[in-house]
């Protein structure tokens, strides 16, 4: 324990420093955290890390499936379900489906339930390595909205390939019935935990009496909650927690305070940031283990690689091509929806920059080390060192040639260019900005016409606002004015959550003006 202490303390202190590297360089971090936990690992004398492959899942996924369902846009998943639902269903069963067929034609010894075992495994796109990515490219609002939301259900529909074909390899048959109404169970049962337990919290944090911190403990514990309790009912814990982190993110204003919010912000994105750079680490640090079980087994490694690199292949080529397809069928069967673009050329390389995207990371490999070591009855499970290997390639390969070459492909290539209006989007902003200003003017005018001018607080808030100027409020501010501007807060809220619902208006502008409102009574309540 006093050895791998300050190890572990040495990672984190390795990933902030990673990762302020990565920002200068302005390439994602996960790239850089997989190099370098690559190379450590052959430095001798370190301790290995060895966690339980039944405490993977448990330990990671749930806290960064709840923060990505808190981080998108509900009302954009509503609008771009169709292309959302078949990226992350269709097209993850149809890489699944590729990579089960080549693996077994190519791969000795492999079946084609350790093929769909191995396509279930390296199927879902990883959301951490697109996110840290696109931070230095501007893409349409409408594309980051289909990443975001297909990241956020892929792991699920791979999660659950990956659990069928575990059961396949294990018992050696597989009937289609009963997998089709463990499916049905899978997905209604979790997504209706998900929700009923997310509804319990809601309850829970409006009811007693919490503080700031006991809040921000409380969405500490519950993704686990959510996640375990499904797990028990033999439901998709992944499918749980996702619905019930939309849920709960959707109804956020009416359970958390200014205060819970803002905090939680913060505790939320430091939380998830050291996760994804120890899981990223640890893709790292694993290979020399990997390899060794590799040679036990008389693989070659030679060998292995060509493997994990005809399966990366298969991966780019497969999520292409249902990117072509996702384009046809709007075509053809929504035409009002299909993107917009100057030129033949550039409407064509689309599919191809949206087949780019596919990045592999902290799932594929949280997944591949919840294989178990041995069957039920005793017997080594097969090829479980290769298809750590094959992941570990895919993830490394994708990061690398996918990861370095996206913003490239994305700036030279221009694909975009016509799509995005930052005009439009800056026009957007001010239009809202001076809707909550008239707002408030009006609001002040209506209910408190009777005491604006005998209350010199009120004046002030009502001058304000109507010329925002900054003004002294230690001078002003008292217990009664204070109460009239919090108030006047929560109609903000009230007036852009009834904004929001124009699908016209992009989600992230109105979280931007809640989140400065949140700033706003923080700053108030110091007063």
């Amino acid at each position: 324990m006093h050895t791998l202490l300050p190890f572990l303390l040495a990672m984190v202190a390795a990933i902030v420093l990673l990762n302020m590297w990565a920002t200068k360089l302005r390439i994602a971090y996960p790239i850089l955290l997989v190099i370098f936990g690559l190379l450590v690992s052959f430095v001798p004398g370190l301790p290995v890390i060895k966690i339980n492959p039944d405490l993977i899942f448990f330990i990671f996924l749930p806290p960064l499936l709840f923060e990505a369902a808190w981080s998108i846009s509900f009302k954009e998943m509503k609008r771009w379900w169709r292309i959302i639902g078949s990226f992350a269903f269709l097209v993850v069963f149809f890489t699944a489906l590729s990579v089960a067929v080549v693996a077994n034609y190519f791969i000795p010894g492999f079946t084609i339930a350790l093929g769909f075992l191995l396509g279930g495994i390296v199927s879902p796109p990883d959301a951490v390595s697109t996110g840290a990515i696109m931070k230095f490219v501007k893409i349409p609002n409408t594309t980051s909205a289909v990443l975001e939301g297909e990241s956020l259900l892929n792991d699920a529909s791979s999660l659950i390939i990956f659990r069928f074909a575990l059961v396949a390899v294990g018992t050696g048959q597989f009937i289609w019935q009963e997998a089709a109404l463990d499916f049905l169970w899978m997905v209604i049962g979790g997504a209706g935990i998900g929700l009923l337990l997310a509804w319990i919290f809601v309850q829970a944090h409006k009811r007693l009496p919490t503080e700031a911190s006991s809040d921000i403990a409380l969405t500490l514990i519950e993704p686990y909650l959510m996640y375990w309790i499904a797990e028990q009912f033999h439901t998709s814990g992944v499918l749980a927690v996702v619905c019930g982190g939309l849920y709960m993110s959707n109804k956020r204003l009416f359970f958390l305070n200014s205060t819970s919010r803002i905090r939680g912000y913060s505790v939320w994105e430091s939380f998830v940031f050291i996760l994804n750079g120890i899981v990223f680490l640890i893709i790292g640090l694993e290979l020399p283990e990997i390899v060794g079980g590799l040679r036990s087994e008389g693989i070659p490694l030679r060998t292995a690689i060509n493997y994990g690199i005809l399966v990366t292949g298969i991966l780019i080529v497969a999520r292409i091509i249902s990117s072509y397809a996702a384009m046809v069928a709007t075509m053809i069967f929504r035409p009002s929806a299909t993107p917009r673009a100057s030129s033949t050329k550039r409407r064509l390389m689309m599919p191809i920059l949206l087949g780019w995207t596919g990045m592999r990371g902290v799932v594929s490999l949280a997944a591949a080390l919840t294989i178990p070591i041995t069957l039920e009855n005793g017997i080594p499970f097969p090829n479980r060192n290769l298809i750590l290997f094959i992941t570990f390639v895919v993830i490394l390969l994708t990061l690398l040639v996918q990861g370095l070459t996206l913003p490239y492909m994305i700036k030279y290539g221009k694909v975009f260019e016509d799509l995005i209006d930052e005009e439009k989007d800056e026009q957007a902003r001010q239009e809202i900005k001076q809707k909550l200003k008239q707002h408030v003017y009006h609001f002040l005018k209506n209910k408190h016409d009777n005491e604006l001018h005998n209350h010199e607080g009120i004046e002030r808030i009502l001058k304000h606002w109507e010329e925002k100027n900054k003004t002294n409020e230690s001078d002003w501010m008292n217990e009664k004015s204070k109460a009239i501007f919090i108030e006047m807060l929560e109609s903000q809220r009230q007036f852009l959550m009834e904004l929001n619902k124009d699908v016209s208006i992009h989600e992230g502008i109105i979280r931007h003006q809640l989140y400065q409102i949140d700033l706003e009574e923080e700053r108030l309540k110091m007063i």
